[in-house]
C-alpha cells in the first residue's frame, strides 16, 4: 500500500479516482475543486482512467491544466481518428474477430501529456495503479518502477487494449477487479474522497434490447457495480462523489466537451462537502467562496 507524502500536512486528504473509460473526464471537475479550495491529496489510488488522472495529480498537474491538456488531446476528432490510425495494429494477431487491439502503451505514449514521468519516484505525490493479473486472477497495486507501464496495465481494457506484460505477469484493466480503489489509500489519511464514473446501462430509446457492444460494456458496468456495493459494505469513503455519467459510453472520449459540461456540477459538490468536513475537523476556513 502507498505511503503518505512526507510533506502532507492536515488535513491528510486520499483521493481514489474510479474507473469508467470516458466518463471518467468528469475526474477533473474534482481536480479542479481540490485546487479551489487549496488542497493537495497526501496519497492519490486510481484504476483505468481514473490512472491516468491520478498519475496527472500526482506529477503535479492542476486541475486547469489536466482540462487544457484533455482538450487539446480530444477535442478535434480528426486529429484523434488521424491518430489512432497510425496506431492501428499491423498485425493479425492483433485482431480478434476484425476488432483491433491496440498497444496501450503506444497509445498512451501518443497522448498522455510529457509532464507524467516514466517513474513512480518521480511523482510528487504518492501514486498508486491498480491492473488485473490475468492468468493469477488478482488484483496488483503498482506503487514503483515504469509509472507508464503502470497505467497502461491499468486501462488495458480487454476488446480494446492489448494486456500488459509487467514483472512475469499479464496484466489488464484494474476495473475488473477493484472499480473504485479507495481501500488502496493509506489506513491513516484524514479524508477518504472516493469518485465513481462506472454510471449505469442505458435503455435504448428504439429499441427494446441492447446490441451486442452496449450488452459487453453494460454487462461489464453491472460487474463493477456489484463489486464497488460489496466493497461499501464493509468500508466507506469519508465522501463519495458519483457524477452524472449515465448517458456517455465507456469510449466517448471524443465528447469530452459535452461530458465536461452536463457533470460540471460535480465540482462546486466536491467543493462544498470537503469544505465543510475540512471544516469540522480543523475548525478554520480552507478559502474564500
Amino acid at each position: 500500500m502507498i505511503a503518505l507524502s512526507p510533506a502532507a500536512t492536515g488535513p491528510r486528504i486520499g483521493l481514489a479516482l474510479g474507473g469508467g473509460g470516458a466518463r471518467g473526464l468528469s475526474h477533473i471537475h474534482v481536480l479542479e475543486a481540490l485546487d479551489d479550495l487549496g488542497l493537495r491529496p497526501a496519497a492519490i489510488a486510481g484504476t483505468s482512467i481514473g490512472a491516468i488522472f491520478g498519475a496527472a495529480a500526482a506529477a503535479g498537474l492542476s486541475g486547469h491544466e489536466v482540462r487544457e491538456l484533455s482538450l487539446a488531446a480530444l477535442g478535434r476528432p480528426g486529429d484523434v481518428w488521424g491518430r489512432l490510425w497510425n496506431l492501428r495494429p499491423r498485425s493479425f494477431s492483433d485482431l480478434v474477430g476484425g476488432i483491433p487491439l491496440f498497444d496501450p502503451e503506444a497509445v498512451l505514449r501518443e497522448f498522455l501529456p510529457p509532464e507524467v514521468p516514466d517513474d513512480f519516484a518521480d511523482l510528487a505525490v504518492p501514486f498508486a495503479a491498480v491492473a488485473t493479473d490475468f492468468y493469477g486472477v488478482a488484483e496488483i497495486e503498482i506503487t514503483a518502477g515504469t509509472l507508464r507501464t503502470a497505467i497502461a496495465a491499468s486501462v488495458a481494457l480487454p476488446v480494446i487494449f492489448r494486456p500488459v506484460e509487467r514483472d512475469g505477469m499479464t496484466l489488464v484493466d484494474g476495473g475488473i477487479v477493484n472499480p473504485l480503489p479507495f481501500d488502496k489509500l493509506p489506513d491513516n489519511v484524514d479524508i477518504v474522497v472516493a469518485v465513481d464514473v462506472i454510471g449505469t446501462p442505458v435503455r435504448p430509446a428504439k429499441r427494446s434490447a441492447p446490441n451486442a457492444s452496449e450488452a459487453l460494456f453494460g454487462a461489464s458496468q453491472v460487474l463493477m457495480h456489484a463489486l464497488v456495493a460489496e466493497k461499501l459494505k464493509s468500508r466507506q469513503p469519508d465522501l463519495l462523489f458519483r457524477p452524472p455519467v449515465d448517458h456517455f459510453r465507456v469510449l466517448d472520449f471524443l465528447k469530452v466537451k459535452e461530458i465536461l459540461k452536463v457533470t460540471a456540477s460535480v465540482r462546486e459538490d466536491v467543493k462544498r462537502q470537503l469544505d465543510a468536513l475540512v471544516r469540522r475537523q480543523t475548525s478554520a476556513p480552507l478559502a474564500e467562496e
